[in-house]
């Protein structure tokens, strides 16, 4: 089913088949970004820096695990086919992929993923469904980013188990240090129970000013436990939010600013990491 969604100066197609997908030239990455804080940028960080590899080359694919839907919102995207559908419904891998930008494909999420977690209970292997559901998808792309709810809940675990690489960021707020604790124990649990080898590869500052205490208050935490896997922070920089409210990436809204600058630096780091 052909889609067409408007945002600012262009029009996006939406719609994606299967002669779109063609295979990527490496192996897959599968990171999940999360934090079980709220607040934290995990959204602006995913769609940011999915945009920035893709502008650098490389195939992404976006998975929305949030059922406030704000990665597919922030890309400007509507989708028939969520990750409800793939999860719990008979929809295939490629009927719920829609294209958001060159190089930046995305399945999207909304309300209906609220009532999943009581379907995906029920199932046998309930925290392998994702990885399941997306078999043989790894060959298509060069990233996948999975965008994650601030809650310890059921699909959260399904990111988990189906990702390769944990980021996490964190907001220069001391309540983010807790949830950096609970996640690290999850984690632990996911690697005993699933027999994984799961680790936290970057932790990503965000919301940073350095001439604010309390920024550098928790960087000092942060390194004190965390230094080589600290990536360059993300300033605080207005254009970030602005550009969720325009629904364009920070690139697109202003390819100038302190924002892009930041999501350019990341993304260069993920590449060479």
């Amino acid at each position: 089913m052909q889609q067409t969604t408007q945002h600012s100066n262009f029009v996006i197609n939406s719609a994606i088949d299967a002669s779109i997908i063609e295979p990527a030239p490496a192996a897959v990455r599968k990171i999940c970004i999360i934090n079980y804080k709220g607040g934290t940028g995990k959204t602006c960080t995913v769609v940011n820096l999915a945009h920035a590899l893709a502008m650098k080359g490389k195939k992404v694919l976006i998975i929305d695990t949030d059922p406030q839907g704000s990665s597919g919102y922030h890309l400007g995207i509507d989708s028939s086919h969520t990750l409800y559908d793939l999860l719990v419904g008979n929809v295939g891998y490629k009927d719920c992929i829609v294209r958001a930008r060159d190089n930046l494909d995305i399945i999207t999420a909304n309300e209906r993923l609220f009532p999943a977690e009581m379907a995906l209970s029920k199932m046998k292997n309930r925290e392998m469904i994702l990885h399941q559901r997306l078999s043989g998808l790894n060959k298509y792309y060069d990233f996948i980013l999975v965008d994650c709810a601030p809650s310890i809940n059921l699909l959260n675990q399904n990111s988990l188990t189906f990702s390769e690489e944990v980021y996490l960021p964190v907001s220069m707020e001391y309540l983010s240090l807790v949830g950096i604790k609970q996640l690290l124990n999850n984690i632990k649990i996911i690697n005993k129970i699933f027999k994984r080898n799961l680790t936290i590869q970057k932790i990503i500052p965000t919301f940073y000013d350095r001439r604010n205490t309390k920024s550098e208050k928790v960087m000092t935490s942060l390194r004190r436990v965390f230094e080589p896997i600290i990536s360059s922070p993300v300033r605080a920089n207005v254009a970030l939010s602005e550009s969720a409210g325009v629904r364009q990436t920070i690139f697109e809204y202003a390819p100038q600013s302190k924002g892009a600058e930041d999501y350019n630096k990341l993304a260069e780091e993920v590449l060479n990491g």
